[in-house]
């Protein structure tokens, strides 16, 4: 079959309005309202809302009002969308610097300064590694970006008059109504159940009622979906009930909670060998993709040249930020990563080294994301899991220097900010780029925009976290001392896991007068991060990991376990050895929604065959498909930032049912997927 040449939407030699002002300043306060919307939630909940689709719709909204063009509607999402990600990497690595006691308390100038830098350098470091990448991954044809199609659609369909559009919004009113249903307990948003054989437990888990997984996994197809969902099998079908087993079948009835039992293996152990079959992982994708890499990297090289010398002549949608201006940018922030590792070690060979590694690794894990984001999107990319890798590389590098305590504990952590930062970043920028490239749009313009997107979402994201912290720890410690007085003390015994201060007496007056960090210790509220509240649960593994290995209480056995297991993986010539990992570090509710996605699409083509479907009247059914689908993806974001909002406000959310039968939502993923497979097949070729 002859290779179809790609056309964007707008045309490279047509010219529209796109890096105006409007979108300019609509997408920077798009990028702090977002940033802090993924900022709570994120603490709260471990997990943050695809911030693209949001900013999408309210982009078209605002600039089609202004009689703008489709172009600066991009633009606006590009800048808004990369907000969500700042505070992806903020959450996931700030909060652990109090956990682990180095910032404590957490709120100073100092600290504000040194977090803004370093959230502002690292997003401006993603930027410049995607300026390299772009042509990498964007052009592959082999990477589905399901999150970028649906980007792409919701502004095509603000443009056309095909009758497209009733599809991308009906599907965003049935994945933003089936959300509402599992928000507020009307339908169940999950099932699970034991089963017990003679010594051993299973913990079965069925796929998630989420209509955006459910559409990932339409538009990225039966194959990919299956090798993400093997992922999960391994994890849960053999590796955590057999750890399970043999650490308790001498006793199997002094469980008390199996369910829990096999939660607590799962993130304790199976999820450390996940990391080190993505870290074996990454590189062997890195290594896939050398001939791509070497060859877009030349060519950038040689566009700089050609265009010296007037030689050649980019197409307005090729025009990336040139090489002679995003390698001096990242020697820049490699100088300013040198300095603030400096201030975390005292030292300047450990900084050096610490610099030198992550410079490296984030440009090795920005390429990974970027791969990642282009099969399964941002919303499921594994940021957490890569930096955990960069993390303990980076620690066990400490200890080989001769560091030691509080100051290689601050190092560790700082070298993960840095590059959760940027690759969460890069990933992003990856997507939103491959939007572009579909809407045609220009890159350089793109890139330079997620600049003043970073820096507007880097000046707040410290301020939203700190408020977030010191309001749960004034509200706790004063519910407490409340609590103290109603019952009639006027002092209180230390409660905190300082074992010098174990049984000396503190008097309320005095407690009341130290700060909100110092009267959580005292009272042992346990609030702030990694508190009921705001749990922070990836920032605790990162306070955890980097504290274990410089105290050498990490097993490292579980990363090496699963290296080799990423390397056999190789050997046996699996398709992607980095998805099944991806599969094995996500939840298997969120890995087997994915895969019924994929299983719909893989129904769909088949009736397809055997009705003999081809050429344009398929690729209509196709468009279709996509289109509900994409709608499915933003639907649920959308609806999504409604309840972050809600629970941002402590606006109680009403809970319809207790427990609400699973098999409801059985019904609704079953009239999913007919909508899915019988709405393309009706629609005729247009």
């Amino acid at each position: 079959m002859e290779k179809r040449l790609f056309v964007p939407f707008v045309p490279a030699d047509t010219t529209l309005p796109e890096f105006t002002l409007r979108a300019v300043l609509l997408g920077v306060i798009m990028a702090m309202v977002m940033g802090a919307a993924n900022a709570y939630l994120g603490l709260k909940a471990g997990m943050t809302i695809a911030a693209t689709y949001t900013t999408a719709v309210l982009g078209m909204a605002v600039i089609k009002a202004l009689k703008g063009s489709i172009l600066e509607e991009n633009a606006a999402r590009t800048i808004g969308s990369i907000g969500g990600n700042i505070a992806t990497g903020a959450i996931f690595t700030l909060p652990a610097f109090f956990i682990a006691s180095v910032w404590d308390p957490f709120y100073t100038v100092d600290h504000y300064l040194t977090a803004t830098v370093i959230l502002f350098f690292a997003g401006v470091l993603g930027i410049m590694y995607v300026t390299v990448l772009r042509r990498v991954l964007v052009e592959d044809v082999e990477l589905p970006f399901p999150e970028s199609i649906a980007a792409s659609e919701i502004h095509k369909s603000g443009q056309t008059g095909t009758g497209g559009s009733k599809y991308l919004f009906g599907g965003m009113g049935l994945g933003a109504l089936i959300n509402g249903l599992v928000e507020t307990k009307v339908i169940a948003a999950g099932w699970q159940s034991l089963v017990s054989l003679t010594k051993g437990t299973l913990l079965l888990r069925g796929p998630g009622m989420n209509p955006a997984y459910l559409g990932v996994g339409y538009i990225i197809g039966p194959k990919l979906s299956a090798i993400n969902f093997s992922g999960g099998v391994l994890a849960w079908g053999l590796l955590t009930p057999i750890i399970a087993y043999f650490l308790h079948r001498d006793n199997p009835a002094a469980v008390a909670d199996w369910g829990a039992e096999l939660a607590y293996v799962w993130k304790s152990t199976v999820r450390y060998i996940a990391i080190g079959g993505m870290l074996v992982g990454a590189f062997y994708t890195l290594y896939k993709m050398r001939a791509s890499l070497i060859t877009g990297i030349s060519r950038s090289f040689s566009y700089i040249r050609g265009s010296a010398s007037g030689t050649i002549a980019l197409p307005r949608t090729e025009q990336d930020i040139a090489l002679r201006y995003s390698l001096p940018t990242i020697a820049v922030v490699g100088l300013v990563m040198l300095l603030i590792f400096m201030q975390f070690t005292g030292a300047l060979l450990p900084a050096a080294v610490a610099a030198l590694v992550n410079l490296f690794l984030g440009f090795v894990f920005a390429a990974v994301s970027g791969y990642l984001v282009g099969i399964i999107g941002v919303s499921n990319n594994p940021t957490s899991g890569l930096t955990v890798s960069v993390l303990i590389i980076v620690a066990f590098l400490m200890v080989a220097l001769g560091m030691e305590g509080e100051s290689a504990v601050a190092a560790v952590l700082g070298v993960a900010a840095f590059t959760c930062t940027s690759v969460s970043v890069a990933g992003e920028m990856m997507q939103d780029l491959k939007a572009g490239h579909i809407l045609g749009c220009t890159p350089w313009k793109m890139q330079l925009g997620d600049v003043f997107g970073v820096a507007a979402a880097s000046l707040v994201m410290f301020l939203v976290l700190s408020l977030l912290h010191i309001g749960d720890l004034k509200r706790s410690t004063s519910e407490r001392i409340d609590q103290l007085r109603s019952e009639g003390q006027t002092s209180v015994v230390y409660g905190g896991q300082d074992t010098e201060k174990t049984g000396t007496s503190y008097s309320l007056a005095d407690v009341q007068a130290l700060s909100p960090e110092e009267q959580n210790d005292i009272l042992g509220t346990q609030a702030g991060f990694g508190g009921e509240r705001l749990p922070a649960p990836q920032a605790s593994l990162m306070a955890v990991v980097a504290r274990g290995i410089i105290e050498s209480k990490t097993e490292l056995i579980l990363v090496l376990t699963g290296m080799l297991m990423g390397l056999s993986l190789i050997m046996m010539q699996v398709r992607s050895p980095m998805l099944i990992c991806v599969g094995m570090y996500l939840p298997i509710d969120t890995t087997f929604a994915i895969f019924i996605g994929g299983a719909i699409r893989g129904l769909l083509e088949r009736l397809q065959a055997k009705r003999k479907i081809e050429g344009a009247a398929k690729e209509s059914m196709d468009n279709a498909g996509v289109l509900l689908s994409s709608g499915l993806i933003a639907g649920e974001a959308l609806i999504g930032l409604l309840f972050a909002g809600l629970a941002f406000g402590e606006v109680p959310i009403p809970h319809i049912f207790a427990a609400p039968p699973y098999v409801v939502s059985l019904g609704i993923m079953a009239l999913l997927a007919a909508l899915l497979v019988m709405v393309p097949l009706r629609r005729k070729t247009a």
